[in-house]
């Protein structure tokens, strides 16, 4: 992860489309990111994130060889300090929610606008989350609890952890953050000041080893610290 805020992240894309991987190093440079290797199968994206070391992995979710999903649990396995964003097509896909799961960062749609993407590279290169979007909450929200889908997927794991550790604080603090709440917004809704926000924040994922907010949100829900259907008026961190 980058130490410096004004440092450039340096970018994996991983895609089996040659004019998608075009397309986004193009954005990605004219931004002043970084892309610093490419891949075409799953297999070679874990090869490039070995030998480069990347801040961030745009990662397709399907891909020949080996797919998305198992290249970015091998990765986040072996380079804690990278963050994966998924890429893909679908807006409702039981392999996305299993890589958050398993520790990605969030997901982008393909169609995603050149400002959006750029965006979300350097938020979760900070070590936040991609999970404003409210497609990502009616994803979490499906598949945390187990609504069936059409045809073969993998199993999708659970972010298993200990809530008993946590003070009521604490608790209160991950379930807004599992209903989308920035920073700034659990700030005014719990009448804190947003450094004190973030100190609860790092706690708790101190004491329940979270990545970041991505794994927050999939506990919250696998907990039932938060129901499907809440939700709640949060702003996209993304253009606020």
């Amino acid at each position: 992860m980058t130490t410096h805020p004004e440092a450039a992240p340096r970018v994996v894309i991983a895609d089996d489309q040659e004019l998608v991987r075009t397309g986004f190093r193009m954005i990605l440079t004219a931004r002043g990111i970084d892309v610093v290797g490419e891949a075409d199968n799953g297999a070679e994206a874990v090869a490039a994130a070995r030998r480069l070391r990347p801040d961030v992995v745009l990662m397709d979710i399907r891909m020949p060889v080996m797919d998305g999903l198992q290249a970015a649990r091998r990765i986040l396995a072996q380079l804690p300090d990278c963050r994966v964003i998924m890429l893909t097509t679908f807006d409702l896909d039981q392999y996305v929610y299993a890589a958050l799961a398993a520790g990605a960062s969030g997901f982008l749609l393909k169609d995603v606008t050149p400002a959006h993407l750029a965006a979300a590279v350097r938020l979760v290169d900070t070590g936040d989350a991609l999970l404003a979007p409210s497609i990502t909450r009616r994803l979490v929200e499906r598949f945390a609890t187990g609504t069936p889908t059409a045809g073969p997927g993998p199993a999708v794991p659970a972010v298993h952890r200990d809530l008993a550790a946590l003070t009521p604080r604490e608790r209160e603090v991950l379930t807004l953050m599992g209903r989308g709440l920035s920073n700034s917004e659990l700030a005014q809704k719990l009448t804190l000041s947003e450094a004190t926000v973030k100190t609860h924040v790092a706690r708790i994922f101190a004491k329940l080893s979270l990545r970041d907010r991505a794994q927050a949100v999939v506990l919250a829900y696998e907990t039932g610290l938060v129901s499907p259907g809440e939700s709640t008026d949060a702003a996209d961190p993304l253009v606020s």
